[in-house]
């Protein structure tokens, strides 16, 4: 701590100091006498018992995984998002994290902000040995029903794997026709680092596409509703009949599908 340090200086220190330094910074500073000083170190030590308990937490959150790393090299984590909405695909991921690793901050996404969502999708798709995502558009949710469209997509996720899992750890489904081990668990997005991170990719990767598709076709709130039947959503869909990207099989509670005609056909992403 250099003497002639200003608690502006002080305060700089704290907002840039890494996680893993805040012990340092308190040693540093904590013979500062100065009220501000002493409130910069108050601060950096309640910061570091939120991370501990973070630490803690994901620690929990690695049960599943510490388990099948006993004898799999390759555990991947699958979650779906989108089975409820009345316009937009299903989006399926599956994502293998390296044996050991944790990313702090992941939860079932639906416990997220927004912006916690993109920042972590951002580490994981970097840090992930291996990031699987399929979909199903709502012509083919519509041909072959919600759940099967999205069992396929689940198949599509964990064939673009590479490497392959050894296990799978699925929120609460058994997927049929794959020749992986699966172990369903209940809430397995906030009980599973793999199965959380698979409901982040997915979350985020969806959300994008629904924000693309506001911009294609306004006026529904795309955006914000993410397709999902809000008052709002339904009025519009009254109002303005059906976009290509519309399931038909979930709106014909809000409109007359027999006098309403598509707008043309929907584009959709090319997963790589």
């Amino acid at each position: 701590m250099a003497d002639c340090e200003s608690i502006a200086q002080v305060r700089e220190h704290l907002r840039k100091c890494p996680s893993d330094q805040l012990q340092v910074f308190i040693a540093d500073y904590s013979a500062d006498e100065r009220r501000g000083v002493q409130g910069l170190v108050k601060q950096a030590k309640k910061k570091m018992e939120c991370l501990k308990r973070e630490e803690a937490r994901i620690e929990a959150l690695m049960t599943f995984e510490k388990k099948a790393w006993e004898t799999c090299q390759y555990v991947a984590g699958m979650d779906e998002v989108g089975r409820g909405p009345l316009a937009g695909p299903v989006v399926t991921a599956a994502v293998i994290l390296p044996r050991g690793h944790r990313i702090l901050g992941i939860n079932d996404s639906k416990k997220l902000s927004a912006s916690k969502r993109e920042e972590l999708y951002g580490q994981i798709m970097e840090e992930a040995l291996a990031v699987g995502i399929g979909m199903n558009a709502p012509e083919r949710i519509d041909q072959i029903n919600i759940l099967q469209a999205t069992y396929e997509a689940m198949r599509e996720a964990v064939g673009r794997l590479d490497p392959s899992p050894e296990l799978l750890l699925n929120d609460a489904v058994m997927v049929p026709d794959l020749a992986v081990r699966q172990i369903p668990i209940i809430h397995g997005d906030a009980k599973s680092i793999s199965i959380g991170a698979a409901s982040i990719v997915a979350k985020v990767t969806r959300d994008r596409m629904m924000v693309d598709y506001e911009t294609r076709y306004p006026g529904y709130g795309f955006a914000q509703n993410k397709g999902y039947g809000t008052a709002d959503h339904i009025r519009a869909l009254r109002e303005m009949g059906p976009t290509p990207i519309h399931r038909r099989s979930f709106i014909g509670h809000f409109i007359s599908l027999e006098t309403t005609e598509s707008m043309g056909s929907a584009d959709f992403y090319e997963i790589h």
